[in-house]
């Protein structure tokens, strides 16, 4: 069966209005794939990276790495899931802004009854990238109840799933923040200090907080404007974990740097590393789902747009106009 569905689509890199609704055929899974019908999709800032060509992609491009459905069809091989599953995924290749599409079955989980739609597709992404940073990117050591973090961008949509899961882990998250009204939601779900970064020096403050000693670890999705001062935030032996560029990449470093700001580490993590086999794709989000049905995780859904309204939803997350997570419907 082939039919056609709605998509948006980028026929070149650029601004927000390279983003067009246009006609998609879409036909049966083949083997080790499944056909999804969205009932929501995720909006994230990686696919403000595909747009705009930051990271490389063929163009033609349907955007778009999360999404939650019902799985229509499957294709040979495919084993764990059936017509008719609810089901939700944090997956590559993109192609999540449209009404169906065909995609590799591995990265695509069964999704809790207790999980509405619009809540998966919110949370794939963004709350695995929180699990693969906080359980699993970590300092020497590991991270221990009591312990200091940093976490840049705390009240977007990873970094407040990151504050509710870093409070339920016993570690005082300190987040930054570019309002004092995302410094209250970053404080309401979970981060035990928020930092106004347009108020504030966040280096100095960090340094106050901690009394001196600094954070075990710093993750970091702003990039080029917080990178070496995050650096500053570490103690002996701390992890700064750069897992984004909002505000561009970051620039060539001494790695000298590092050994003057005390035996520092450095990783680049990216969450498709961690999902390259279905057995660790389940595992992930196994313990997503069990901290979100627990309510120590509160998956809240602040804005949505309609699948044709892409566009402004681009320009909205560019401008720091969202909190939270942000939806799509198709």
């Amino acid at each position: 069966m082939t039919e056609t569905v709605k998509a948006i689509q980028a026929k070149a890199a650029g601004g927000p209005e390279v983003l067009q609704l246009v006609q998609l055929q879409v036909g049966e899974p083949g083997p080790g794939e499944i056909r999804i019908r969205h009932h929501a999709v995720g909006l994230n800032y990686i696919d403000v990276y595909h747009r705009t060509g930051l990271y490389a992609l063929p163009f033609p491009l349907t955007l778009g790495m999360e999404g939650a459905g019902i799985v229509e069809a499957v294709g040979e091989g495919v084993t764990h899931l059936k017509p008719g599953d609810r089901a939700a995924y944090a997956s590559q290749p993109p192609g999540a802004y449209s009404e169906a599409r065909v995609m590799p079955a591995r990265c695509v989980v069964k999704l809790p009854q207790s999980v509405s739609f619009e809540q998966g597709a919110a949370m794939m992404l963004k709350g695995l990238t929180a699990q693969y940073l906080l359980r699993k990117t970590l300092p020497q050591g590991g991270l221990n109840p009591g312990d200091f973090v940093l976490f840049h961008a705390a009240a977007g949509g990873v970094g407040l799933i990151a504050c509710q899961w870093a409070r339920a882990l016993g570690l005082q998250l300190i987040g930054t923040a570019g309002s004092d009204e995302k410094c209250v939601l970053a404080k309401a779900n979970g981060a035990a200090f928020a930092i106004n970064y347009n108020r504030e020096d966040f280096v100095a403050r960090v340094k106050e907080i901690t009394a001196g000693r600094g954070v075990k670890a710093v993750y970091d999705s702003v990039g080029k404007d917080t990178f070496e001062r995050s650096l500053d935030c570490l103690q002996p032996f701390g992890l700064l974990a750069s897992f984004g560029n909002a505000s561009g990449p970051v620039s060539p470093i001494n790695i000298g740097l590092l050994a003057a700001k005390g035996s520092l580490y450095v990783s680049r993590p990216t969450l498709f590393t961690h999902l390259a086999t279905r057995e660790s794709t389940q595992a992930m989000a196994d313990e997503l789902f069990a901290v979100v049905e627990s309510g120590q995780v509160r998956i809240a859904v602040e804005q949505r747009y309609g699948l044709a309204d892409a566009a402004q939803a681009h320009r909205d997350l560019e401008a720091r106009k969202t909190i939270g997570s942000s939806v799509l419907l198709p």
